[in-house]
Formats: C-alpha cells, structure tokens, sequence
C-alpha cells in the first residue's frame, strides 16, 4: 500500500469519530478532514512525506495521534473545497458574539492581506454588506482611515449604576469633557455601518419601510419590525411579574407613554440617534416632565454639576424591570455616564459581550 495512503488512513481512522464546529462557518467540519488537507499540503505537496514513511508503516496509529496533536495546535481556519487549509491567522473571537447575538444574519470573514484586516461580508434578509472588522468597528474600505474617529461597537456594559457619590475630581472633569457640546459634535461616535445592513437604516426613506406601530404595555409607538419579538417577550414577563411584584405593578400603572422610531440626531450631536433605527423606546413615567430622567436636562438646570446628581433623586424602573429588559437584548441608559433613564435600546451584543468578558 502506497505510504501517503496508510498516513491519512491512519489518520482518519482516529479522527474522523470526532466534529468540531467550525468558528469561520455555519456547518461542522470533521477535524480529519482538516488534518488531510493539512498533510496533504504541507508533506505531500512540498515532498516531505518519506521522512515520515517507515514510521506511518510501523505504527500507524501512533502517527494519527501526532497529527491530532499538530492539528489541535494549529489554527482552526477553514479548508475549502480545493483542500487548502491555512493556519496562520484566526478571525477576531469577538465576532463569535455578533454571530450569536444576531442569529438570523449570516458573517462571513476573510483575511484580506492588502489591508491586514478580515472583511466580513454580512447577508440579513436580500442584503448584503461587505466591512472591514477594524478592530470590532465594522468600517467599509473608504472609512479605514477614519477609523479613530470611531468607537468598537462592543464595550463594557455594566451591571451597576454609577454612584457620583463615589466619583474623584478626575472622573468628574473627564465627565464634563466627555459631555461638552463641542466634544459631542465632534469627537468620536458609534460607527452606523453594521447597524445600516441589520436594520436597512441608511437612509430615512429605507428604515420606514420597516417600521411598524406597536403597542407596548399598553402604550402605542413605531419601532423597527425586528424590535416586536423581543419587546413582547419584555411585557409578558413584565405583565407576569407584576401580578405578584407591587413595585412592577406601580410601574406598569404610572406609565405615561412610550416613545420609538423617529429620524434624528443625537443631542448635541450630528449623528444619528439609535430612534432613527428604530431600536430604541423610551418609557416615561406619568408626571415625567418633573423628575430627573435625563442628564441634559438635568444640565439645563446645574450645567456644572449634573453628573453629582445623587442615585436616589433620579427616577428608574424598577430592578426587576430591568433585568427583564436585559434578559432579552436590551441596555438601559441609566447605566452610561452621561444617563438616559427613560431609555432602552436593543443590542444584545452588549449582553453578550457582558458575559463574555467576565466569564
């Protein structure tokens, strides 16, 4: 028997009893099938594969467990259809959260020497988006050089509210940079690129095409199609616990309104608000115009000390609200430093990422 057939026997004999899912696919690709393309690129194509012949004869099983271990050690990068298999370079792990926090899109990734970054091509519904990962910021080819006049799309959402009454004079002044009008209009932003595939929000004209009325305990507002799910397994469990919860019940009673989708900028800002997508509501509470719900409202009135606002003169949901809202995508702006306690938005890569980044 021709030697190179007894090695990848060998091989296949012990490794094709196992699957690995492949990180760069949707399917699973047996891991012996990888190692074939591995051997069969690097000994038999380059004419290294006699030094490996009378020991593959002698044991040829011991040889299989050498190559599972080369294997396991190298990249886990995919072998297309031409056999090829390369092992240098591993997708940005990161991209395994946006893959499972939005399961209906499909990513794809590819390693693009000339600019030494992956390109992500991204099909959701009949569109498809070709961006740059750029360090988990999404940029299209003639926005890489803009790159630092953007934030990644993932960061740390926390789990507590911001105390002001644990914050030292350098957090105070870096908050009122932060906040300045002349730092939000312009200093870096969310990149809107990956949002503008998901959501199809480019433009007004686009986005309205998807935006739908909704009736949210109880309150009417527009958001975005892909927004109804979640948002009505949010009330079924808000409604549920309040039949047992007195605080959640209160919450549901005092509510005022909601508001959803409408075409804007950020305050302060020239870009464009996460309501321009549709994938933000606010709640607010009856007699809101009178409570501290929002930090630039809140600066209207103390320009120089907003952000020491103490926790207990700001209204909130209740905890258990939203947990609620966390448990199925959503962030709560009452947790940024620059607060939105009114506010919701849907990113269940941020929730992902949460957990992630702690595990």
């Amino acid at each position: 028997m021709n030697s190179g057939v007894v090695l990848y026997s060998g091989a296949e004999s012990v490794l094709k009893k196992f699957q690995i899912q492949d990180k760069h696919s949707d399917t699973a690709v047996p891991c012996w099938f990888r190692c074939y393309c591995f051997l069969k690129r690097r000994y038999l194509y380059y004419g290294n594969i006699e030094c490996y012949t009378d020991f593959v004869k002698k044991n040829y099983l011991i040889a299989s467990v050498t190559f599972v271990v080369i294997f396991l050690s190298c990249s886990t990068a995919k072998c297309d259809e031409a056999d090829t298999f390369s092992g240098t370079i591993d997708e940005p792990a990161e991209l395994a959260i946006f893959r499972s926090a939005y399961p209906d899109v499909h990513f794809k990734s590819t390693y693009d020497e000339s600019s030494a970054d992956w390109l992500i091509t991204i099909d959701v519904d009949s569109r498809t988006a070709e961006l740059y990962w750029a360090g988990g910021r999404f940029l299209p080819a003639a926005q890489l050089e803009n790159k630092d006049t953007y934030w990644t799309l993932l960061y740390h959402y926390a789990y507590d509210v911001p105390d002001p009454a644990n914050f030292s004079a350098e957090e105070i002044q870096r908050i009122r940079n932060f906040s300045s009008p002349e730092n939000r209009q312009n200093g870096a932003g969310t990149p809107p690129f990956f949002y503008d595939v998901v959501y199809d929000c480019a433009t007004q004209q686009s986005v309205e095409r998807h935006i739908v009325r909704h009736t949210f305990l109880g309150k009417s507002c527009n958001i975005h199609k892909r927004l109804q799910e979640p948002l009505n397994r949010v009330e079924r469990r808000i409604r549920t616990l309040a039949e047992t919860d007195s605080e959640t019940a209160a919450f549901v009673a005092e509510l005022s309104k909601t508001d959803g989708y409408v075409w804007r900028a950020i305050r302060d800002s020239s870009r464009r608000s996460f309501h321009s997508i549709g994938i933000a509501i606010d709640v607010l509470p009856r007699g809101w115009g009178q409570k501290n719900l929002y930090w630039a409202w809140r600066r209207d009135i103390d320009p120089d000390n907003w952000m020491l606002l103490p926790l207990e003169k700001r209204w909130m949901p209740p905890q258990a609200v939203i947990a609620i809202f966390e448990s199925e995508g959503f962030i709560w702006g009452g947790k940024w430093i620059i607060w939105d306690n009114m506010h919701f938005e849907y990113h269940p890569e941020l929730i992902a990422y949460r957990a992630y980044t702690e595990r």
